[in-house]
C-alpha cells in the first residue's frame, strides 16, 4: 500500500499525520510513503528527515493524490482537495460529518473510501489507535497552562516573609481524557482541584489524582463509547445549579464536556460569571463545538464581568512536534491493522475497521456519520 502525506490546507493547523518515525516503522512493515514537501516543516520535521527514512518527498500534493491509495491527514479534507483524490482511494483523517457534511458527500460521490478518526471504537485493542484520546491528553494540558498564565495569582500556596498566600482553586467540568489531564496538571502546579460529572463511573479516577468529585447522585448519564449522554431537560437544570454554586467558590475552571455528534452543552450561563470572582479564568476546550461557556467566542479570549473566558481552537498546533509524534503513532498503528504487511485487508468483520469506516463504495456506511449530515439510516 501506498500512503500519502499531503500538507494541512489550514494556516492553524501545524500538526502533520505522519513523523519520520511513523513513516519508518510503516516503510519496515512493507509499506511506501510519499509525502508533500513542506508538510511537516511546521511541526519542526523538514524534507530531509522523511528522506532519510525512506519516504519519497514530492512537491505537490497532486502528486501525493496521484501516487497514493490511502491520502493519511489531520483535518478532514476539503471538498476541493477530495475532488483532486482518485476514484476507489481511500482517506484517515479526523471526519467531524456535522461540521463537514459538504466534505462528507463529495466523498460519497468521488467514491472514496474515508475512515473517521474520531470513530476509533473505544476497546483495548483499539486503545494504540484512539487519537481522540491522545489529541485530549494534550488539551487537557495545554488548557492548564492557558489558565494558569491568564489567572492574576499563584497556582500553588506561598509562605513568604510578606506572608502566607493560599493556593488557586480549580474545577473541571468533565472528566473524560482531557479533564483528567486538566485534573493532574492543576495538581502538579499546587492547586486545590475539584470536579464535576454526570457519569458516578469517573469518580474513583477523579479522586485517585487528588481531587475532590463533584456529582449530581440521583442523575446517571453514561452514554454509548463511556461518553455522557445528553440530560433531560429537568437534569440539564439541577447540573446548572450545582456548577453555579461551585464556581462561586473555584478561581479556574477549565471545561471539556461534548457529546459526539452535537453542540456541545451549556454549563456555564452569563448569569453564573456574575458571581465568580474578579480575575477568574474559564478556558472552555469545548470552543469547536460552539463552547460550554454561553459567553465563549470560539477562537477569542474575552472578558465578561471581570472573568477571562478563553475558547482556544489551535492548542494542539501550540504543541505541533509531540501532538504529530502521538497522532502519527495512533496512523500507524491503525494502518498495520488495516493492512498486515502493508497489504490492504477491508476485514469489515474486524469491529474497528467497521467501526472507523464512515464512507465506502459511494455510500454513507457508518449510522453517526448518516445522522449528522441529515441522512436516513437505512
Amino acid at each position: 500500500m501506498i500512503v500519502g502525506v499531503p500538507m494541512e490546507l489550514s494556516a492553524e493547523e501545524a500538526r502533520v499525520a505522519l513523523t519520520p518515525d511513523s513513516c519508518k516503522a510503516l516503510i519496515d512493515k512493507g509499506f511506501k510513503i510519499i509525502v508533500q514537501s513542506g508538510a511537516g516543516v511546521r511541526a519542526g520535521f523538514f524534507d530531509p528527515l522523511y528522506e532519510s527514512v525512506g519516504a519519497q518527498v514530492v512537491p505537490d500534493a497532486k502528486s501525493v493524490f496521484d501516487g497514493a491509495d490511502l491520502v493519511a491527514k489531520v483535518l478532514p479534507p476539503t471538498p476541493a482537495e477530495v475532488k483532486g483524490l482518485k476514484p476507489g482511494s481511500m482517506v484517515l483523517s479526523f471526519l467531524y460529518a456535522g461540521s463537514n457534511k459538504e466534505t462528507v458527500q463529495a466523498l460519497a460521490s468521488g467514491k472514496v473510501t474515508c475512515f473517521a478518526m474520531e470513530l476509533i471504537p473505544r476497546i483495548t485493542r483499539a486503545q494504540s489507535m484512539d487519537a481522540l484520546s491522545s489529541m485530549s491528553t494534550i488539551a487537557g494540558y495545554k488548557a492548564v497552562l492557558k489558565a494558569a498564565d491568564a489567572l492574576p495569582k499563584f497556582f500553588p500556596m506561598f509562605m513568604t516573609a510578606a506572608g502566607t498566600l493560599p493556593p488557586a482553586k480549580a474545577i473541571v467540568l468533565g472528566a473524560g481524557v482531557a479533564g483528567l489531564q486538566a485534573i493532574a496538571t492543576c495538581k502538579r502546579l499546587g492547586a486545590i482541584v475539584e470536579a464535576f460529572d454526570v457519569r458516578p463511573a469517573v469518580k474513583e479516577q477523579v479522586e485517585s489524582l487528588g481531587a475532590r468529585f463533584v456529582s449530581m447522585p440521583e442523575v446517571t448519564a453514561e452514554g454509548e463509547g463511556g461518553y455522557a449522554k445528553e440530560l433531560s431537560q429537568d437534569q440539564h437544570a439541577k447540573e446548572l445549579e450545582v456548577i453555579g454554586q461551585r464556581l462561586a467558590k473555584n478561581d479556574i475552571c477549565i471545561t471539556t464536556a461534548l457529546i459526539p455528534g452535537r453542540a456541545a452543552p451549556v454549563l456555564i450561563t452569563k448569569d453564573m460569571l456574575k458571581n465568580m470572582a474578579h480575575g477568574s479564568v474559564i478556558v472552555d476546550l469545548a470552543a469547536v463545538a460552539g463552547g460550554n461557556c454561553e459567553a465563549t467566542v470560539p477562537g477569542k479570549t474575552v472578558v465578561v464581568d471581570g472573568v477571562t473566558i478563553m475558547g482556544p481552537l489551535d492548542l494542539l498546533s501550540e504543541m505541533a512536534p509531540d501532538a504529530s509524534k502521538m497522532y502519527g503513532r495512533n496512523i500507524l498503528e491503525f494502518l498495520v491493522n488495516l493492512a498486515p504487511g502493508g497489504e490492504l485487508n477491508l476485514n469489515m468483520e474486524d469491529e474497528i475497521i467497521s467501526g472507523t469506516i464512515a464512507i465506502h463504495d459511494g455510500a454513507i456506511t457508518h449510522e453517526s456519520v448518516k445522522k449528522a449530515v441529515g441522512e436516513v439510516a437505512a
